[in-house]
């Protein structure tokens, strides 16, 4: 057994140049989310080290959300903008029967399990009566500037039960110090009021915009600072996506990648005195919008290795925030079905954001697109068809598989014969969609499954995949059988695979 003394010393090691020892993580008993890794150690040591990194509780907490959303409104609301310049009328703003319960309502029976509102954006409004500037709600008409839209979110989510976040845009095109060191001190500020003011707070989401503000000129961020002060103030808080804790997964589509790796390299390779990242809490680094960015031969591009998922973000509607123009352009259910399989079926989060009118309420349009999107995951995930089947291969230990519950798992050895698990399905089922977890608490390690069904008395392959995480699924041509079978056919380490399901989607097509 390893304790903490034994792990504190091995990363001290490495710090000093000296080589991961393969033997101190072999049993890994204190898992890591953040390994600083040193040029000399050997692939398969690297590569042990990797299936060994797990999520943070904070990080963990935040993927068995799968679903979140983002409600992006503002002075734009009012202006027909998607970015304010900062020069709007404070006056502008002024909704009509703003109902915040209304929003985390609808967001919530569609299944959204934590909100984002946007308190500030790039034009720097301030959607709560902050003391750091005047360009905020203090100064509007709505409720005679006694307003706070902030509050309001974080109430209804209490009331509801439903995560609450904030994001801040470092990016302010309105305050007069930004481009200058005093404006990190306003974030300071501003982050502290956020974070004091309104309970708990379980995300902070920054972006990477950064364009000049009222005085001409760019903002040197002051990142490390802001985490630490988040850290102090709500440590239970994921900061994403300018953050440590949650990456973007790199496009505004809503489709994440076929590979997804949670444990990505970063940092700069063997630039130990200028670039690198030995610590975790940093700002993300250099071009993370790769086709793959965890595989075995990426491993060695950093100088650590980091638990850093990935969150996908789109919007019903074709801008972020509302525009009346788009009311018959909101996305389809079909099409909000299709990016639920390619961002939570890819082991990702998916962020959707829904945006309120100008009265300050979810539209009908956006409502019912909501309601049916979750009727129709509900009626494909409604029975798992494999829970009543009966293992008849080697691996006899399908319980902890179709028991619903994520944090229990059957462990694969990889060795000839116990990489696969068969099942009988007592009598012909019909379905066309693979559900497959991991328990990412011991770590991701999957790197290639198939998964196939018996016919014509052969084994037919029926989808096959690389990584798993979280949560895959896998849409595929309907199959009528009696009997299937999972290989994993390649692995970091022992797999731990957590859930298996399989589904029907009667409106599938194919």
């Amino acid at each position: 057994m390893i304790n903490n003394y034994t792990v504190k010393n091995c990363l001290k090691r490495t710090l000093m140049g000296l080589a991961f020892s393969s033997i101190a993580f072999s049993g890994y008993a204190q898992q890591k989310n953040f390994v600083v890794i040193n040029p000399s150690i050997t692939e398969k040591e690297l590569v042990d080290v990797a299936a060994n990194i797990v999520p943070s509780p904070q990080q963990l907490r935040w993927q068995r959300l799968e679903l979140t959303g983002f409600i992006h409104f503002g002075i734009n609301t009012f202006t027909g903008r998607e970015w304010g310049e900062g020069k709007d009328d404070p006056k502008l703003f002024n909704p009509t029967a703003l109902d915040a319960r209304q929003w985390v309502k609808a967001c919530k029976d569609a299944g959204i399990k934590q909100v984002i509102i946007t308190a500030k954006h790039h034009d720097g409004f301030c959607l709560w009566p902050t003391k750091t500037t005047a360009y905020s709600v203090k100064n509007s008409p709505w409720k005679d500037g006694k307003g706070d839209v902030v509050k309001e979110v974080a109430d209804a989510c209490k009331e509801l039960g439903v995560g609450f976040g904030v994001y801040v845009s470092p990016w302010d095109r309105n305050h007069p110090t930004y481009g200058s060191d005093a404006y990190n001190d306003v974030m300071v500020a501003q982050l502290t009021e956020l974070l004091t003011q309104y309970g708990q707070v379980d995300e902070v989401w920054f972006d990477g915009a950064n364009g000049e503000g009222p005085n001409g000129k760019k903002q040197v961020y002051d990142f490390e600072r802001w985490y630490a002060h988040i850290r102090k103030l709500q440590p239970q808080a994921v900061i994403a996506v300018s953050g440590p804790d949650v990456r973007w997964v790199g496009t505004e589509t809503g489709h994440g990648r076929e590979e997804e790796w949670s444990v990505v390299p970063v940092g700069k390779k063997n630039k130990m005195d200028n670039g690198s990242q030995t610590k975790v809490d940093t700002p993300p680094a250099g071009d993370m919008r790769g086709s793959v960015l965890g595989s075995r031969s990426q491993l060695k591009d950093g100088d650590a290795l980091k638990w850093y998922p990935a969150e996908t973000d789109v919007s019903i509607r074709p801008g972020w925030f509302y525009h009346e123009s788009q009311d018959k352009k909101v996305k389809t259910p079909e099409y909000l079905k299709e990016i639920y399989f390619h961002s939570v079926g890819r082991n990702g989060v998916l962020l959707l954001n829904i945006p309120p009118d100008k009265r300050g309420l979810f539209s009908d349009f956006d409502v019912a697109a909501l309601k049916e999107w979750r009727a129709k995951l509900d009626e494909i995930f409604k029975d798992n068809l494999l829970k009543n089947a009966k293992a008849i291969g080697k691996v006899k230990k399908i319980k902890p598989l179709l028991d619903g519950n994520d944090a229990t798992h059957h462990l694969f050895s990889m060795k000839e014969n116990d990489n696969a698990v068969e099942m009988d399905l007592k009598g012909e089922k019909t379905f066309n969609v693979l559900l497959l977890q991991e328990n990412i608490r011991i770590g991701q390690r999957v790197e290639k499954f198939v998964f196939e069904y018996w016919e014509n008395n052969q084994w037919k392959i029926a989808t096959e995949g690389t990584t798993i995480g979280f949560k895959r699924l896998l849409e595929f041509p309907t199959i009528t059988t009696s009997k299937v079978r999972l290989r994993i056919e390649s692995a970091r380490l022992q797999p731990a695979l957590a859930e298996m399901g399989l589904y029907f989607d009667k409106t599938d097509k194919k």
